[in-house]
């Protein structure tokens, strides 16, 4: 089970990165038609009949680059789904006292949720907060599945140190507030306001006077949302509180793991105190060379992908603090 478990986990990354590849691509409508592509389940079936394709979607142009990463993201959610269902599966058939089946059951539901998402992503031509959402449920489902690893794995804090329970409420305050973060990223992509602002450390010129957060937070009613329909002041202060709620993220997460390193007595704790300031050194590294760079898709997408290591290691912290001993 627990080898399975793991093969999802690292199904659940490869989906997240693919999403993220196809979200900076442009490829989100790459196919303007759900669960198939141009009115096919397979895309080579697709690229066969281009004109056939085009006559059903007159209004969106066939590009095949942008149809071949959506279709590999959508075949590599649907292995994650399947694999998720095995699961579940197994974990009712072979039930046992020390095997989870309230969380498998949850991951069943949470991915066809999330299935649903993407299916209202393509359906609802690309709505910001459908986009936000479902990126956010790939995060849940990873999360979801490091968990039930994680409970699936005998381990015990050496020496039973029962004191550093107490700092269970932080890490899961960290939590909190890198959710909010991770939210706040994926609304800022949502909505192309990525590049709104070119200048460290917050924006160029008197981007004070421009602030807009109502109309930032507002969604606006469009056939399409490709693109972005905010207007510049609005995706430049989505993009400043991205910004902000990064500095607010990096200086708790910095002395959440001073803190607690100089309190733990456990070698883990300790390991696991040094990972998550390494993380977020190289997520602080890759966020100023998105902005200097002008996001290049490869430095994007591995900012997403350690934004995804940030949280595991967060939740590995938490969970360990939080074990009985």
């Amino acid at each position: 089970m627990r080898k399975l478990v793991l093969l999802s986990i690292l199904l659940a990354m490869v989906v997240i990165i693919l999403g993220a590849y196809t979200r900076l691509t442009d490829a989100g409508l790459g196919c303007p038609d759900w669960p198939g592509c141009y009115g096919h389940l397979s895309f080579a079936d697709t690229t066969k009949h281009i004109e056939t394709s085009q006559q059903h979607f007159p209004d969106r142009p066939f590009e095949a680059h942008k149809a071949w990463n959506e279709m590999i993201h959508r075949y590599f959610a649907s292995a994650l789904g399947l694999v998720i269902v095995v699961i579940f599966l197994l974990s009712f058939i072979q039930r046992s006292y020390h095997r989870p089946l309230k969380l498998p059951f949850f991951l069943v539901c949470l991915v066809m949720f999330q299935g649903a998402l993407g299916m209202w992503t393509v359906t609802l031509n690309l709505l910001p907060v459908v986009v936000m959402g479902h990126l956010l449920g790939g995060f849940a489902v990873l999360s979801c599945l490091f968990l039930l690893y994680l409970r699936l794995t005998p381990y015990r804090i050496p020496g039973g140190d029962h004191r550093m329970r107490t700092y269970g409420k932080y890490t899961l305050f960290a939590l909190i507030i890198l959710i909010c973060q991770i939210a706040l990223g994926g609304w800022t992509s949502a909505n192309y306001a990525s590049l709104a602002c070119t200048e460290l450390p917050i924006c160029e010129g008197s981007w004070y006077e421009n602030l807009d957060f109502i109309g930032a937070f507002t969604i606006t009613s469009a056939e399409s949302y490709e693109y972005g329909t905010h207007d510049y002041a609005q995706r430049m202060t989505m993009h400043i509180m991205h910004r902000l709620g990064a500095l607010v993220t990096f200086i708790y997460l910095s002395w959440l793991a001073l803190r607690l390193y100089k309190a733990a007595t456990a070698n883990l704790i300790k390991r696991l105190c040094v990972l998550l300031m390494l993380v977020l050194g190289a997520q602080v590294i890759l966020g100023v060379s998105n902005v200097v760079f002008s996001l290049p898709v490869g430095i994007a997408v591995m900012h997403n992908f350690v934004a995804v290591c940030l949280l595991l290691v967060l939740i590995t912290l938490s969970y360990t603090l939080y074990r009985k001993t």
